[in-house]
């Protein structure tokens, strides 16, 4: 990368991992403390940790295709005070009603798509899959964070500080993109990165592009429904202090690093990750399966813990990987724009289901539900094609050979 590649894509993953940062805080703690507010029940607590996924869900593609006409960072700098201004309506509201508006209105600014679109713009051809890989990993890095700073800034200043924080967050990021990013580079219309309404039915109807979305909408789904439950079973089940939580989450995610590194070199090295992608599915189904029989058993629920990561960061590493070899010519842009909007619809249903069944079937209700969702995924994962890169590596391998 040259420098103006590498200022454009620092910036640009500090202000994605920034924004998503600002969307995990809560996931830790608020099912904990969002039972202090009015009118609260586990059903209301799940929509709220939910609700900025429906909205992010009908809006990506839509702010992507607005981007083409008014410019990136107009659409940027928008959805970051629309996040900013949603982070405020929560911070403030006392009822848990006001929060799942605050929440929808933070998922509004859904910047995803201007943010790789611009990340596009300014970089070369040979260099866009580093740069998108570094965007990525800020938000595995967001992630991370948030399991350590949301109990800590929760058990110091309570929920309000939380939701502060992230209106903060979002007015940084908002700076970064005029500080850091350089400006111009801005292109056109580019059919390799931005999302085509014509190109819309073409990617609705491909089998193999509607399974990895099928997979994207469960994993998240399976992601937010377990953190309705998970900070209750740390307090309620294991008597872990809040405060405490990030010192369950932080080691069985950074180990599970391992495992899914490993997982994903076999599979690229063999040529096999789309085969591969089943039994992640199983690995996540055993986790939920162990959470659900010994949640009250610390060695089997770091067990599962560090099960469910492993399967939870190897699929969310593999799955864009594989959508862009499947992604017709020119319509991968409107490719990941579905990809985008099933994920965050994905995190919708996960936490207003999650809250329902925890309501009615309690913890276990949930881990099962979550053991059912990874059970279709594996049944759907089990009919996807081989990409047409890996039988054109097998065919160049085998004439050498």
């Amino acid at each position: 990368m040259n420098t103006a590649e590498r200022r454009a894509t620092a910036g640009l993953s500090l202000i994605f991992g920034l924004r998503m940062l600002g969307l995990f805080l809560i996931l830790p703690v608020f099912a904990l403390y969002g039972g202090e507010l009015d009118g609260a029940t586990p059903a209301l607590i799940g929509l709220a940790i939910g609700a900025y996924g429906l909205t992010q869900a009908l809006l990506q593609i839509p702010f992507g295709m607005l981007s083409d006409r008014l410019g990136r960072r107009p659409v940027i700098v928008f959805g970051l005070l629309i996040f900013a201004l949603g982070s405020g309506v929560a911070a403030e509201a006392q009822s848990i009603q006001g929060v799942i508006v605050g929440r929808a209105l933070q998922g509004c600014g859904a910047i995803a798509a201007a943010v790789m679109a611009l990340a596009a713009d300014l970089t070369r051809d040979e260099q866009r899959t580093k740069a998108m890989a570094l965007i990525g990993i800020s938000v595995g890095a967001a992630f991370l964070v948030a399991l350590v700073a949301g109990p800590a800034i929760a058990a110091m200043a309570g929920l309000s500080a939380l939701f502060w924080a992230t209106a903060a967050l979002a007015l940084l990021a908002v700076g970064l993109l005029y500080l850091v990013v350089p400006a111009g580079g801005e292109t056109a219309f580019r059919p390799e990165v931005n999302a085509r309404a014509g190109g819309l039915p073409v990617v609705l109807r491909h089998p193999d592009l509607l399974r990895l979305d099928f997979g994207v909408l469960v994993l998240h789904l399976i992601l937010t429904a377990s953190f309705v439950v998970l900070p209750v079973v740390l307090e309620g089940k294991l008597g872990i202090d809040r405060a405490d939580h990030w010192m369950v989450y932080v080691p069985v995610l950074v180990l599970s690093v391992g495992g899914m590194a490993a997982l994903i070199s076999i599979g690229e090295r063999r040529r096999i990750l789309h085969r591969m992608l089943a039994g992640v599915a199983v690995i996540v189904i055993a986790a939920d399966l162990l959470l659900f029989a010994f949640n009250d058993w610390l060695p089997l629920m770091l067990a599962g813990l560090w099960l469910f990561f492993v399967g939870f960061n190897t699929l969310e590493a593999s799955l864009p990987s594989l959508l862009t070899r499947f992604a017709p010519d020119g319509l991968r842009g409107t490719a990941l724009g579905v990809y985008a909007t099933a994920q965050f619809l994905g995190a919708f249903l996960g936490g207003a289901l999650g809250g329902v069944i925890y309501g009615a079937f309690g913890v276990e209700g949930v881990f099962i539900f979550c053991a059912l969702a990874a059970g279709l995924w594996l049944v759907s994962a089990l009919g996807l094609s081989t990409p047409a890169s890996y039988l054109k590596a097998e065919e160049t391998a085998a004439e050498t050979a």
